[in-house]
């Protein structure tokens, strides 16, 4: 299951008003290539290293003055934990990106990443 891909994860989340400077600084320190964002305990959105490229350093935009709100990818896809990892392999293909909030009972557990699905899961059929 996917759950069994992120046993053992420490989830790190933000709130939106986080810049981006703070949690590029999070996610550098955590190595970690995305960040869930929440507020009140909800999943909002997702910052990743893409967002970064695409939204700040593309745009020349400030990650001192701006806020995650501002640029994360809003109300992200996300997998149930039960799934099976071919199912977020196909999920992270179809959509073109490579880290999915994994979600039980409406409750963020982690984030699973590309590099985290075993090589049976990108062999086997869709």
């Amino acid at each position: 299951t996917v759950l069994s891909l992120i046993d053992g994860q420490n989830t790190i989340s933000l709130p939106p008003g986080t810049t981006v400077r703070a949690a590029t600084k999070v996610m550098a320190k955590h190595k970690i290539g995305a960040v869930p964002v929440t507020e009140s305990g909800r999943l909002i959105g997702i910052f990743t290293e893409r967002d970064l490229i695409s939204r700040v350093i593309a745009r020349e935009v400030n990650p001192d003055a701006t806020r995650l709100s501002d640029v994360m990818s809003p109300d992200p896809q996300t997998i149930d934990a039960a799934e099976a990892p071919g199912k977020a392999l196909q999920m992270m293909r179809d959509g073109g990106f490579r880290h999915l909030p994994v979600m039980q009972k409406g409750q963020l557990l982690g984030i699973v990443s590309i590099r985290d699905i075993p090589p049976e899961a990108w062999s086997a059929e869709p």
